[in-house]
Order: C-alpha cells, then structure tokens, then sequence
C-alpha cells in the first residue's frame, strides 16, 4: 500500500485520532506492505509545535516513524507562520520539508499514492 495522509487541522483530538488511524493502518496491513507519508500544512503543522512540550504526542510520532512512517513538511507553511523547523518543531530534518504540502499531495497522488483525510 502507498498512502499519504492529509493534515491540515490544529484541533488536539483531531490530531491524536488521525495519529491513532495511522496505527490502525499498519495494524491492519503491517508495517512491511505500507508506504504511508503523513503530509502537514497550515494549521495542521501545530501537531509538531505542540510536540516539543508533549511528551505524549512526541512519543507517538516517535512510534510512527519507527515503523516507517515519514511527515512532510510545507515550506511555506514555515514561511507564512515564521517557524524555524529546528527550533519550533519536533523532529524535522530538511529532508521532511517539501516546498508546498497541497503540491506534494498531488505529487505522490500521481505516483500512486491513495489519499486519506482523517
């Protein structure tokens, strides 16, 4: 399976659920038959935000991506809301920063990748 899945909601429940589906997911498939890219933009990219203070949010990401899962963030999402990647957010590389989320959406959609929005 190749999946990407769309964030772009600041609401903690709606975050921790979505991060809940993505386990569900594996759980479901395992993790060696799923390719799955978690992509942020907007108000979504607050999940990394609030996981520099969260210890439990920052342990379920930790989990996800140990088990393969890659979040991709939006560039100008960075731009617009002034964040550094290595100082406002948990655990981004430059490597996980794309230019524009909705493009890179559409991007893996064309490569093969199912579209989910929790």
């Amino acid at each position: 399976h190749k999946v990407v899945y769309h964030l772009n909601s600041d609401d903690a429940k709606h975050q921790l659920a979505f991060m809940g589906n993505i386990q569900n997911h594996i759980n479901a498939v395992g993790k060696d038959n799923l390719e799955l890219r978690v992509v942020m933009h907007g108000p979504g990219i607050t999940l990394l935000q609030n996981a520099k203070k969260d210890e439990d949010i920052r342990s379920r990401i930790d989990n996800l991506k140990m088990q393969g899962i890659i979040f991709n963030v939006c560039a100008n999402t960075l731009t617009a809301r002034k964040l550094n990647s290595k100082t406002d957010l948990y655990d981004v590389t430059q490597a996980d920063i794309v230019p524009s989320g909705v493009a890179e959406i559409a991007i893996l959609q064309s490569k093969g990748y199912a579209y989910i929005k929790p």
